[in-house]
């Protein structure tokens, strides 16, 4: 996959950092001198495109007619909204993803403005919060979906009720899906007839509606 990022600051770098690691295309525009110099001993040479970002020449010289995703990723909300825009209705790029920085301006990153998947991580960061004070030991890994649905864990307590019950017996939320069970360290694949043991990592995937349902029925 071919993958464009604009802003090559510290989570415009980890990202690339890692999709590189992902055997992915990455090219990263960045047009601060101070943040180049660092890319430069980061990354190869080749995968930095100097330049604004805003700038319809800027991604062009990236090759952004052969990209498939962009991530706009620059510390200013403006900025951002540009370039989602010139992505996706000027170069057609099939996903578009975009950083919320201000949280005032979330309402603003919307399809109309080219962006398929709004990162707003001041909201991200206090939901995780909300939820790990409400839920005890339930931690929520990953949002999907914008939020409708969530990757969550819970480790079973050794007094829990749900110890050595069949997953067959579980009362669990119609939207949720036992994902995976963590076990000693090592991955186990479940089926309905696999008993759950104290300390067992449950990971499933449910509806946002039903998180304190699924939490209920593993306590």
């Amino acid at each position: 996959m071919f993958v464009i990022i604009v802003g090559g600051g510290k989570t415009g770098s980890h990202l690339a950092a890692d999709l590189l690691k992902e055997g992915h295309k990455v090219r990263v525009i960045e047009g601060r001198e101070d943040v180049l110099e660092r890319l430069r001993s980061e990354l190869s040479p080749e995968l930095l495109v100097e330049g604004d970002g805003s700038s319809p020449v800027v991604l062009e010289k990236a090759d952004i007619a052969h990209a498939q995703v962009l991530a706009a990723v620059t510390g200013e909300d403006e900025t951002n909204l540009v370039i989602t825009s010139l992505a996706r209705f000027e170069f057609n790029v099939p996903r578009v993803i975009a950083r919320v920085n201000n949280p005032k301006n979330a309402w603003l990153y919307t399809p109309e403005m080219g962006v398929d998947v709004a990162l707003n991580q001041a909201d991200i960061l206090a939901h995780l919060i909300a939820e790990e004070m409400s839920l005890g030991d339930m931690m929520t890994l990953l949002k999907l979906r914008k939020g409708e649905y969530s990757v969550v864990e819970e480790k079973i307590h050794p007094h829990s009720g749900v110890v050595n019950k069949p997953l067959s017996e579980l009362k669990i939320p119609v939207e949720c899906v036992i994902a995976a069970i963590i076990r000693k360290g090592k991955l186990v694949i479940p089926h309905g007839d696999t008993l759950l043991l104290a300390a067992d990592e449950v990971v499933a995937v449910v509806h946002s509606t039903q998180v304190k349902e699924l939490a209920r029925a593993l306590a």
